[in-house]
């Protein structure tokens, strides 16, 4: 049996330790019951980022097995990582997408250092200490270890923000209500990742300048036993809309189709002609989770043809076009009698929009005006 020794140092270890343990099992669960990949991999960024705090975790509680039975025993994920939160980003956009084995090429770094560490600890404990004392050390292979960490991060950081401005740019083309399906999580989760990246990285050189030791090198360890908490409570409480199918490749090149796509006069009219039927007549935009592939399967056409006539004919994205219509639903609404039935936010939610916050910056943008600004 262990003895851990239970202490300021150790016991926030421990508690982030169990938090990421707990909610990684939630998560995969979840992922189980819901078919859903991006909670799979939430909880293995979970269980990663325990892995990450661990060796500190038990070393400040006095137990030692790390250090003498395992030396040289890869101990942590930390270059799986940064390919794990870009892959949680993909799949939360995504609600399709598969793992692919071409994805393994991202845990290549990984791999070759657990395959590395393993070899040289199969060799024996006095194996290992010889390797270390003349190769592992002096050719500082354990900077290099850490370079690579650093250099993983910076490049999926990059990876991830570019994806998530590619999204937070097509968006407006695709759904009648952005706010169900902006993420601002991803927001918050890109600068928890960068935070975490950066306290590792203070913590590292101040290490190097200063010489500390075990228990002044500790700081950064309890920033991530923080991160865990909050990403694991944040993470699991976040709404997950499904039906959302946004490849970055594939929308590069269905835009520059529908931009080099020219329809005739003719053809552009009628399908104007359609669509304002079809919003007028059916009043489709009171569904609040409206989005450009239900209007365009209603009306028998692809989405991208839709995505042209909207954006041609009309000059607007679909979601200010929708939007439009629910605004003047609104105006019509308030000159009613029966607006003295509802609040404002009622009406608003009457004529399709989902949420206070989307009906006033929408109205707003519509007239210039706040809805209760607005005299009818």
């Amino acid at each position: 049996m262990f003895d851990f020794s239970f202490n300021a140092y150790s016991t926030p270890l421990l508690f982030g330790f169990v938090q990421g343990w707990v909610y990684a099992i939630l998560f995969w669960r979840r992922a189980w019951r819901q078919e859903r990949l991006s909670d799979a991999l939430f909880g293995a960024l979970l269980m990663v980022m325990a892995f990450e705090i661990w060796e500190y975790m038990l070393g400040f509680g006095g137990v030692e097995f790390l250090w003498q039975e395992l030396a040289f025993f890869p101990r942590n994920f930390s270059l799986l990582l940064p390919p794990l939160a870009y892959f949680y980003l993909k799949s939360q956009l995504n609600t399709e997408m598969r793992l692919q084995w071409r994805d393994l090429l991202h845990a290549l770094p990984f791999i070759l250092h657990a395959l590395y560490h393993l070899l040289v600890f199969a060799q024996g404990a006095a194996f290992v200490t010889v390797w270390e004392n003349d190769v592992h050390q002096p050719l500082h292979l354990d900077m290099v270890e850490l370079g690579a960490i650093y250099i993983l991060q910076i490049v999926y950081f990059f990876k991830s923000y570019r994806l998530y401005q590619q999204y937070r740019r097509w968006m407006p083309d695709q759904f009648s209500d952005l706010e169900r399906v902006s993420f601002a999580w991803f927001r918050n989760f890109l600068i928890a990742y960068v935070l975490s990246s950066v306290a590792g990285w203070v913590m590292t050189l101040t290490d190097l300048w200063l010489q500390l030791d075990f228990w002044h090198d500790w700081w950064d360890e309890l920033f991530n036993a923080g991160l865990i908490y909050y990403l694991a409570i944040t993470g699991y409480a976040q709404a997950q809309p499904r039906g959302i199918h946004f490849e970055p490749e594939l929308q590069e090149e269905t835009s520059e189709d529908v931009k080099h796509e020219r329809l005739p006069d003719a053809e552009l009219e009628l399908w104007k002609t359609r669509v304002a039927r079809a919003m007028a007549e059916e009043k489709l935009y009171l569904n609040p989770d409206l989005s450009l592939p239900d209007l365009a399967k209603h009306l028998q056409t692809n989405a991208s043809v839709l995505s042209a006539v909207i954006n041609t004919a009309y000059g607007k994205n679909f979601n200010d076009f929708i939007n439009t219509y629910r605004v003047e639903a609104v105006k019509t609404m308030l000159k009613s009698p029966e607006a003295q039935l509802y609040s404002l936010l009622g009406i608003g939610l009457e004529c399709g929009f989902n949420s206070k916050s989307t009906f006033n910056r929408a109205f707003k943008k519509a007239t210039g005006k706040s809805p209760g600004e607005y005299t009818p």
